[in-house]
């Protein structure tokens, strides 16, 4: 099958296009390298660097026809959001319009897996773990952004142009995750920690996130592909983590000896976030694998393989 990949150069999309690799899936990869690694990239991708916006993305659909699309090039900075709302905004949207249009055009019955979020779309809700039943109601551009997103998903598949899978993310880590762009807590802890620095906690540290580890992130997306797996699912652990314990946890993993050290909390920032997962696991029998522990586990093996 030709599969195309957006991001296939950052964090996820790079584990992703490893494992349709190793599938014998056929894989070509569209990304800028703003934030993704070309180190990172699979030798038996076809590569073309080129940003989500530019109109000459047609020319790489023409050539590719691919069946399946997975896009996940984004803006994925809630902060930058924030700084910068157009420029999250023309990404988000103006880049994913781009790419869901020329998709479009491919010929065949065609299948979307989107990267949408469920850490930023949701808000501060009072139901938790929360399911897609619940309204969103995003407080930060991004989450506007990838709410946007799906809302397009929605009216291209109801003119019978694709079919879709919006998977939203808890907060995904692992290895491959880049503490200075992507901005997750535990590639931040887990660097500085192993650099011998302090990490700050900002607020009180009592926030919580559904910290999922990148490798069930992964086998979430390959379930996405299948037919039947349409519409919006949540991808997390059902779990409540918070920050403090995040730390304990990565202090506990680098054998530091730092300290915790706070700041004041950041505006807009969500309390509590916990997805439930219960309809990806009805619809596609799947489930999350790894513990929080074991994720931290691998991630610091990882970090202290490349040197950080």
């Amino acid at each position: 099958m030709n599969i195309l990949i957006t991001g296939g150069c950052g964090f996820i999309g790079s584990h992703i296009a490893d494992r349709l690799i190793g599938m014998g899936h056929a894989v070509s990869v569209i990304d800028n390298l703003s934030t993704g690694n070309i180190r990172n990239l699979n030798p038996e991708v076809r590569f073309y660097q080129l940003d989500i916006r530019d109109r000459k993305i047609g020319n790489v659909f023409k050539k590719e026809r691919p069946e399946v699309l997975f896009h996940l090039a984004a803006q994925i900075n809630v902060r930058k959001s924030e700084e910068d709302p157009f420029l999250d905004t023309d990404i988000n949207i103006n880049g994913s319009v781009n790419i869901l249009r020329n998709f479009m055009e491919t010929p065949g019955k065609k299948k979307v897996v989107f990267a949408s979020t469920g850490g930023a779309i949701y808000g501060d809700t009072v139901r938790l773990p929360t399911p897609e039943t619940v309204e969103p109601f995003p407080l930060c551009p991004y989450g506007i952004s990838k709410l946007a997103v799906e809302k397009y998903l929605f009216y291209y598949s109801s003119l019978n142009e694709i079919d879709f899978a919006a998977l939203r993310f808890g907060n995904v880590y692992g290895p491959r995750q880049n503490a200075y762009s992507e901005a997750g807590v535990v590639a931040i802890f887990t660097q500085k920690m192993l650099n011998r620095e302090r990490p700050v906690i900002y607020g009180d540290g009592k926030q919580t996130r559904d910290f999922v580890y990148v490798e069930d992130v992964v086998e979430a997306s390959i379930k996405a592909m299948g037919r039947g797996i349409e519409g919006v699912f949540n991808v997390g652990t059902g779990i409540e983590t918070d920050i403090n314990s995040v730390f304990d946890s990565i202090k506990k993993a680098t054998c530091s000896n730092t300290d915790k050290i706070y700041a004041e909390a950041k505006k807009g920032e969500v309390k509590r976030s916990c997805l439930s997962c219960e309809k990806l696991k009805k619809t596609a029998g799947w489930k999350p694998a790894r513990s929080f522990e074991e994720g931290i586990g691998k991630t610091v093996l990882w970090l202290r393989s490349v040197g950080c």
